[in-house]
Order: C-alpha cells, then sequence, then structure tokens
C-alpha cells in the first residue's frame, strides 16, 4: 500500500534534490505542473503508470518513492541496479 505522506515526503525531495521544479517535472512526464503540487500535498495520488514514469524520471526505485523500502535503489546514476 501507498503510505502517503512518505510518498509526498519523498517526490518533494527527490525533485528538489535534482533541481527540478514542479513546472519541469511535470514537462517531463507530460502531465500538468497542478498534478506534481496535489501529489506533493497528499491531495491525490498518481496512478500505478505515473509512479512508475515518476520512479524512472526521479532514478530511484519504485518501492523507495512508495514508502516500501528505505532504499533509494538507483543511487546517482541512471543505470538501475
Amino acid at each position: 500500500m501507498l503510505n502517503r505522506k512518505i510518498f509526498s515526503e519523498r517526490l518533494k525531495l527527490l525533485r528538489m534534490s535534482r533541481n527540478l521544479t514542479m513546472v519541469e517535472l511535470a514537462r517531463t512526464l507530460g502531465i500538468s505542473k497542478q498534478s506534481i503540487h496535489q501529489w506533493e500535498t497528499m491531495r491525490t495520488i498518481p496512478s500505478a503508470d505515473s509512479l512508475i514514469e515518476l520512479a524512472d524520471a526521479l532514478v530511484c526505485s519504485l518501492d523507495y518513492l512508495a514508502g516500501r523500502s528505505d532504499e533509494p535503489g538507483y543511487g546517482t546514476n541512471t543505470t538501475p541496479y
């Protein structure tokens, strides 16, 4: 199950640590800035497809983003494990 609080905190932390604005991340994903804002403020949660795209865009594991692991997974490179 997705932990909304952990997800929203990690989304914002990962986005900011990669020096991405909400607009830049939204453009990368082909969605609106409002969607990113709603996810970061726990108003809504993304679809499964969007979660996967977010993890890819933020170069982290899906489990980390969803709060199922405390290990970011991919680290700082773009090659999975």
